[in-house]
């Protein structure tokens, strides 16, 4: 079931029992950079946002934060890092700090090069209880057999007891993502658009078969089409009523097609 949400995602979450989502995957506001329904992105709002997302997260569950800082007087802010921090405070573990690398930047600066990438924190709820990751990184030795030598403690070397096993064609992806970012569309009137496909990967490398899974900021809609996809449960709130009105004609419109194309 996909439900999508014109609400305050604190409003939402605190009608929640504990332990709700076994995922959370989100793109939250950076910084202020853009106003929100009316919303002002404060340090208090988004300590009580981690806080209820950390309390409504199931043990062994997965939180994948997506965000960037704003640049100000003429350094970076530092708030991607604060976030990270305060989850950290709220009980959860930094699992990974993982990287979407764009193929584009906004704004060229003269002192430093192209800012073209943003940070994906994810963290888990004690141990995580689900991974499957994904396996379309194209191995240099794909077909052969295994071959070297392990060191060993006082410095020399041992054969590899495996070397009888063929390396696969396609390995695990590293831990940063190249996708290209969304251009500003006009016909959902959102200057922000998550590509579904970092959050469809996200998703179906985190969330067990059937999950629950959540969005704090739906914004354009993306995580609800890559759940519709995906086959999750999914709820999503955006507090902006244009935003919210794009997100619903963005997913009725793009979940109507057969398959999903990337």
């Amino acid at each position: 079931m996909i439900k999508l949400l014109h609400i305050d995602c604190m409003e939402y979450m605190k009608t929640l029992p504990d332990g709700r989502f076994d995922t959370i995957v989100t793109s939250p506001p950076y910084d202020d950079l853009r106003d929100y329904g009316g919303c002002e992105w404060t340090e208090e709002k988004w300590k009580g946002i981690l806080s209820e997302c950390a309390r409504c997260l199931s043990t062994g569950g997965i939180m994948v934060w997506i965000v960037a800082d704003a640049t100000k007087h003429g350094g970076e802010t530092g708030t991607s890092f604060k976030q990270a921090l305060h989850a950290i405070e709220c009980g959860l573990r930094l699992h990974d700090t993982m990287i979407w690398a764009k193929d584009s930047f906004s704004f060229p600066e003269a002192n430093r090069y192209p800012q073209c990438f943003e940070y994906m924190f994810v963290f888990s709820k004690g141990k995580p209880k689900y991974f499957s990751g994904i396996r379309d990184r194209k191995t240099k030795y794909g077909g052969t057999k295994v071959h070297g030598t392990w060191r060993q403690k006082d410095g020399s070397t041992k054969k590899r007891p495996d070397t009888e096993m063929v390396v696969l064609d396609r390995g695990i992806r590293f831990n940063y993502w190249e996708q290209p970012s969304i251009k500003n569309s006009k016909k959902y009137n959102h200057p922000a658009m998550f590509p579904v496909k970092i959050a469809y990967d996200h998703m179906v490398s985190w969330t067990p078969k059937g999950g629950r899974v959540f969005d704090p900021f739906l914004g354009s809609g993306s995580s609800a089409i890559a759940a519709h996809y995906g086959g999750f449960d999914f709820v999503g709130c955006e507090i902006d009523a244009d935003y919210y009105r794009a997100a619903v004609k963005r997913f009725n419109e793009e979940t109507s097609q057969h398959a999903l194309q990337f």
